[in-house]
């Protein structure tokens, strides 16, 4: 069963066609990566080298705070922004909205 989505009254605009190489340039998102195992590894390194900046404060000092742009970088901003990736990344291609009449739908994408 599609799932509806509230309208408000404003004709939607037309789904982009989803790019099939998986590639950066065709994602319509800064925060989605090529493929899921890189979003992973992007995000493990990230929060690492969050935990460890903070973490290794009392074995080796203030120089351990180096490793916090670090996670940053990795994280692309912030872990809510890895999080938001980490969902386009996994969903990507297999959802279409689409709107007619008025109404619009969430379908599954051909495969």
């Amino acid at each position: 069963m599609p799932l509806l989505t509230t309208d408000t009254g404003a004709p939607a605009p037309a789904p982009a066609p989803a790019s099939g190489s998986g590639s950066r340039s065709g994602s319509r998102s800064g925060f989605a990566s090529a493929s899921v195992p890189r979003h992973l590894a992007r995000g493990a390194v990230g929060f690492g080298s969050l935990i460890a900046a903070f973490a290794l404060i009392p074995a080796f000092g203030p120089v351990t705070l180096l490793l916090a742009p670090v996670g940053v970088i990795a994280l692309r901003g912030c872990p809510m922004c890895w999080a938001i990736g980490l969902a386009e990344t996994v969903s990507r291609g297999r959802l279409r909205r689409e709107c007619t009449n008025g109404s619009c739908e969430l379908k599954a994408a051909p495969r």
